[in-house]
């Protein structure tokens, strides 16, 4: 192990990762974003604009990441629509992770009674009032593991950023390993980089997920 070689590479890594979580935090904001209009069409049963919902959730689902990729970065340029990699890399995650985060967001919204929808139906409030004083409190603290656990499945998803010419963390890696062919070290930085940007996530998850995991019944 090269350990000279890894301090003077460390600096590319940081900056790597900076823009891995850059780009992946902007995506993530609008997955849920994205999530929580599909699941509400979903669970509203809105004509039309639910069978688009349901067409792109399966679409998302049964096709991985990297193709989406190469079709954003190859393709559309033949049709004369032209993105950079770090646009590809945001509409590509945020393409497939809204509809994770509709599923995971319509399952909770489903755990609402129906008695307390009803109930509000009756005291007169409109059904986007339903939705923000009914149901959206109650199914929040069911969806936080879920959602957490899509956060993270998202952040992994971001190695597939490099094969569209994005310098995130597994294309530097592959740059180094190709250049000095320090494969050990490359891949180990790789794993540490991956672990330091996920860890704390995963600590925050499982501490929300204590706190919240009787909120719907108001403990």
């Amino acid at each position: 192990m090269d350990f000279a070689f890894i301090s003077e590479v460390i600096p590319l890594y940081m900056q790597a990762a900076w823009l891995t979580l850059r780009i992946a935090l902007i995506s993530i904001v609008f997955c849920i974003a994205l999530g929580i209009i599909c699941a509400v069409i979903r669970l509203f049963k809105i004509p039309v604009l639910s069978q688009i919902v349901k067409i792109y959730t399966e679409l998302s689902r049964n096709t991985p990441l990297l193709i989406q990729l190469f079709f954003l970065y190859f393709a559309l340029p033949r049709l004369g629509i032209k993105l950079s990699s770090e646009q590809c890399g945001i509409i590509g995650l945020t393409f497939l992770g809204g509809s994770y985060m509709a599923e995971t967001f319509r399952s909770s919204l489903e755990t609402v009674s129906q008695v307390q929808i009803e109930s509000g139906q009756c005291i007169g409030l409109r059904p986007s009032q339903i939705v923000r004083y009914v149901i959206l409190p109650q199914a929040f603290s069911v969806s936080v593991p879920g959602v957490c656990a899509n956060i993270m499945f998202l952040i992994k998803e971001t190695s597939m950023f490099s094969a569209v010419a994005l310098a995130d963390l597994m294309y530097v890696a592959k740059d180094l390993i190709g250049l000095y062919y320090k494969t050990d070290e490359a891949l180990t930085l790789l794993v540490l980089a991956y672990f330091i940007l996920l860890l704390p996530i995963s600590i925050l998850s499982g501490i929300a997920e204590r706190r919240l995991r009787y909120g719907q019944f108001g403990a």
